[in-house]
């Protein structure tokens, strides 16, 4: 499981571990870890141009002692300090003994356009609101040049906390991040700034309950739900299908087409697009009786499609079983009624419609994206699970927020959110509690989306066929 934690955790970790070490020990774990970074990236560090954009944080430290780790090497570094009378001092010290210069920040651009090698130590994992004027343009150089940048723990100018980009910030190809990872570095948009992140050991000893999880293949392995000898298909699970329209018919035949796929035992489907739905999936057992009538199911999943159909997305919350609320179903769901329910309710909105329920712009819910998930599902008394490129699960509860990045802008497809529906709410009949199956199966989702796509567009049905594949290749 990779975790993330708060800065204030982080920083009271480092706190304790310091008062056990040596002065500097902890700055010379860190630069050790960020100079190999570095070199890795260069792949010959000899006569490499190397620019270090230090602020006045230990950040800034960090990178003055890496940098002369390079020029003992044999790169030409050069540090731009954007507050000369701030700069690390022994960090500064060590560079200049190794060779290494440093200049202020007044037209450097030209010097960071000509090289090999930028890193980003300008603010710390407390900075705030985007980045000072002062280091504008030089963020604005690095990404112009031709250079690999590599940001120190975090790229300057993103929140650490909240992966909220608030103004002008950093774009790094690689961040090396330190001791345990911060949640900006798994959350959109300041993910697009991070590039791939490398976690470096320092020997934080770090307290149970992260901010973040994000599951991996292991633990998706273990939640997966596996049949018994003496399975049959009731007791694996039966999962109701309430989707589809007369307008929408396709939308009941992609839900069908996920939760098919999805581990329970047995689909039925009820709605107005029962002849698609057999056309396409004969195993399906198909109702006209409404969601009361069509026998006894382990979870409903309602919404896609639905059109304008409220009575049955309010029957099927009268269910005393595990529901999931998704697409039309959340505009239609009377907010009351779901807080009411005594079962467990998996609500999955992407961003404009998260944005329709909180009564916000839909840029506000992007810009936040894991404020936005916490406040619905502390709003709803739900489960929620925020669609996007990052994928975040919240309980209602609070404890760490799930998210998965398995995911392809492929995914980005009419109708792919509707398998993702039918695929979780098939996990919710198996057994798993909301908060498993809705990161379980956006973890398959976006795997089956990589699989699917391969690089080339895709539709929502090749995303359900490619399911099993991503299933193997989780448990495999």
């Amino acid at each position: 499981m990779r975790t993330a934690y708060s800065v204030e955790r982080v920083r009271t970790a480092e706190r304790e571990l310091m008062a056990r070490l040596p002065e500097g020990a902890l700055m010379q774990r860190a630069a050790a870890g960020l100079a190999a970074a570095c070199a890795e990236m260069l792949g010959r560090v000899y006569g490499s141009r190397v620019v270090l954009l230090v602020g006045s944080g230990d950040n800034g430290g960090d990178a003055l002692y890496a940098g002369a780790r390079l020029a003992r090497r044999g790169a030409g570094v050069t540090a731009v300090l954007l507050a000369p009378e701030r700069a690390h001092a022994a960090g500064l010290a060590a560079l200049r003994r190794a060779g290494g210069g440093a200049v202020g920040a007044g037209g450097a651009e030209e010097l960071i356009e000509r090289a090999d090698l930028v890193v980003d130590g300008i603010v710390g994992i407390g900075g705030r609101g985007g980045l000072r004027p002062e280091a504008v343009p030089l963020a604005a150089a690095a990404g112009r040049s031709r250079a690999a940048v590599v940001a120190v723990d975090l790229p300057s100018g993103v929140d650490a906390d909240t992966g909220e980009v608030r103004g002008a910030a950093v774009r790094a190809d690689l961040t090396v991040t330190f001791g345990a990872h911060k949640p900006g570095l798994l959350i959109d948009p300041a993910r697009e700034h991070a590039g791939t992140v490398r976690l470096v050991d320092i020997g934080l000893d770090l307290p149970a309950g992260p901010e973040l999880e994000a599951l991996q293949h292991a633990e998706a392995a273990r939640l997966l739900p596996v049949p018994a000898a003496e399975s049959d298909k009731y007791r694996r699970g039966v999962v109701g299908i309430a989707a589809g329209s007369v307008r929408y018919p396709g939308a009941a035949v992609l839900a069908v087409a996920g939760a098919l796929r999805g581990g329970a035992g047995a689909v039925r489907y009820v709605g107005p697009a029962g002849d698609a739905v057999i056309a396409r999936f004969p195993e399906t057992l198909v109702s006209d009786r409404g969601p009361r009538g069509a026998g006894r199911v382990q979870a409903w999943v309602v919404g896609p499609g639905a059109g304008d159909d409220a009575g049955t997305v309010a029957e099927v919350l009268e269910a005393d079983v595990p529901v999931l609320i998704d697409a039309d179903g959340l505009r239609l769901a009377d907010p009351e009624a779901v807080r009411g329910r005594t079962a467990p309710t998996l609500m999955t909105p992407h961003a404009g419609e998260a944005a329709a329920l909180l009564g916000v712009e839909r840029g506000a819910v992007e810009g936040a994206r894991l404020h936005a998930v916490r406040e619905l599902a502390r709003r709803y008394g739900a489960t929620v699970l925020l669609k996007g490129s990052t994928t975040l699960v919240a309980d209602a509860g609070g404890g760490a927020v799930r998210v998965n990045a398995t995911g392809t802008s492929w995914l980005a497809t009419a109708g792919s959110g509707d398998v993702l529906s039918g695929l979780a709410g098939s996990l919710l009949a198996a057994g798993l509690d909301a908060r498993d199956a809705g990161s379980v199966a956006a973890y398959l989702h976006g795997l089956a989306g990589r699989i699917a796509a391969d690089g080339a567009p895709v539709g929502a049905h090749d995303v359900a066929a490619a399911l099993p594949e991503a299933w193997r290749n989780v448990i495999g």
